[in-house]
């Protein structure tokens, strides 16, 4: 996951990239967000890029600090958790 951050200066990397990448980028940051775009057409992984709209660098806005924690908690359920096992009887 990378929040904020220039996935972009990977450069010839990202397309080696096998884990599942979240990329969350404040929506106050054009800049940011076309460098996030370049790079998220570079995964070839399971990847999501999710602009959080209003939000500056630091998601001191109401709302936007939880709005990233729930996109990344939803994103770590949905690939860190341990598969439930069955039961045999």
């Amino acid at each position: 996951m990378s929040r904020g951050g220039r996935p972009d200066l990977a450069g010839v990397a990202l397309p080696r990239v096998q884990a599942p990448t979240l990329l969350i980028v404040v929506g106050d940051d054009l800049p940011v967000i076309g460098l996030n775009r370049e790079a998220f057409a570079q995964l070839a992984c399971k990847r999501r890029l999710e602009i959080v709209p209003d939000a500056s660098h630091l998601f001191e806005e109401p709302g936007t600090l939880e709005t990233l924690a729930r996109l990344a908690g939803d994103w770590f359920l949905q690939y860190l958790a341990r598969p439930r096992q069955q039961k045999t009887f």
